[in-house]
């Protein structure tokens, strides 16, 4: 059975939003340095993208629970877009600071909408499906877009990369308006104090536990690989492009892989994929000063990061289930305090060669340690079976 059509152009926009937070993972260097700032401060605009989302993701929906599932995504998709040209224009580190934030709102928004938009177009069995679908669009993003971003600065500047962002969200909006029912013909949405009720479940906080911290991993190595790639594996600026792009395929086989594999073997899947996980953060510690080993273990570790994460991700769907409004914003929030916390701890070890990889390597140990002590299952039919 294929998946609804309306999914790609979500999928689209999620590219688009997914180029822009990720993107800053190859313009660090030239960002700080044009607006006066250190690497450390330049990072910390990755962590107030996601401190906006982990913030906006419940707060937006609730603002737009009311809404047409096609208004509200061409709202955030739009506001999106305008953030992105002050962002292109501005001079001022802290107003670039401020788009960050308010493109972070409009993200965490149209994120949570198109999760829960898409999980109620498909059967209860294809969840992890449709959502490997929108992630599709963040792991295309650095294999594309994210690289394509990093090329774009080094030959036009930072800026040019602001602004091919906001070009992405044309389409994307035109998808949209053309794509995606203009409303979900389901009556008054479910009462916000029953939706909220479901955050007292145990089995998705320990979901929600679970992929914060997986996710941290990841974003506090990417946000860093620039500088790990130039510094510590003594490459030129020109060989970040080549280790985003190989990070992103490996994650892009690896969400794939797992849309198809976590509805029914989610259990099995992290089992294997969490040690894994764990012991390739260590490798990539190990071979950080090696050039050959390091872009070889790159797509590796970038699939067992998508595969695991996005298992993760499908589990809080599941376990969230009984609030259909708010299901998308706790996965959004959930990934995004990953986000946060990630960038800002690697930022404390930036300097130390391999600091990135062993803050990962720890934050992976303290996931596989929480689901040990907590007995946690992921959500999904494989894992009630």
């Amino acid at each position: 059975m294929s998946l609804p059509l309306p999914l790609y152009p979500l999928a689209l926009a999620v590219f688009a939003m997914g180029t822009s937070e990720f993107m800053l993972a190859g313009l660090l260097p030239d960002l700080a340095r044009d607006l006066g700032v250190g690497i450390g401060a330049a990072g910390s605009l990755t962590s107030a993208f996601a401190v906006g989302m982990v913030v906006g993701a419940p707060l937006v929906a609730v603002f737009a629970r009311r809404w047409s599932g096609r208004a509200g995504l061409l709202v955030f998709v739009l506001v999106f877009l305008a953030a992105h040209v002050v962002g292109a224009v501005t001079s001022s580190f802290p107003v670039l600071l401020l788009t960050r934030i308010v493109a972070a709102l409009a993200n965490a928004g149209f994120l949570a909408l198109a999760l829960a938009a898409a999980t109620a177009m498909v059967p209860p069995d294809r969840k992890a499906r449709a959502l490997a679908v929108l992630l599709g669009g963040t792991t295309v993003a650095t294999v594309v877009g994210v690289p394509g971003g990093a090329l774009l600065g080094e030959l036009a500047g930072w800026r040019a990369a602001f602004w091919a962002v906001a070009v992405l969200c044309v389409p994307a909006t035109i998808g949209i308006l053309w794509g995606v029912p203009g409303g979900d013909g389901k009556g008054e949405p479910r009462p916000l104090r029953a939706e909220f009720r479901v955050l007292r479940a145990p089995g998705l906080v320990r979901a929600m536990v679970l992929a914060a911290l997986v996710n941290a991993a990841t974003f506090g190595s990417f946000t860093y690989l620039a500088p790990v790639v130039t510094g510590t594996a003594g490459l030129s600026a020109s060989w970040v492009s080549v280790a985003l792009v190989l990070f992103g395929v490996g994650s892009f086989a690896g969400v794939t892989v797992a849309g198809r594999l976590a509805d029914r073997h989610a259990g099995r899947l992290l089992a294997f994929g969490g040690p894994l996980l764990l012991c390739g953060w260590v490798v990539l510690s190990g071979l950080a000063d090696r050039p050959a080993g390091l872009l070889g273990v790159l797509p590796v570790q970038g699939a067992l990061c998508f595969a695991v994460g996005g298992t993760l991700i499908a589990g809080i769907l599941y376990e969230a289930g009984g609030a259909p409004v708010l299901a998308g914003a706790y996965a959004t929030a959930a990934l995004n305090v990953g986000a946060v916390a990630g960038p800002l701890s690697a930022g404390l070890v930036v300097e130390r060669p391999t600091g990135p990889f062993l803050l990962s390597a720890g934050l992976v140990a303290a996931a596989l340690a929480f689901a040990a002590v907590s007995g946690s299952r992921p959500g999904g039919p494989a894992s009630r079976c």
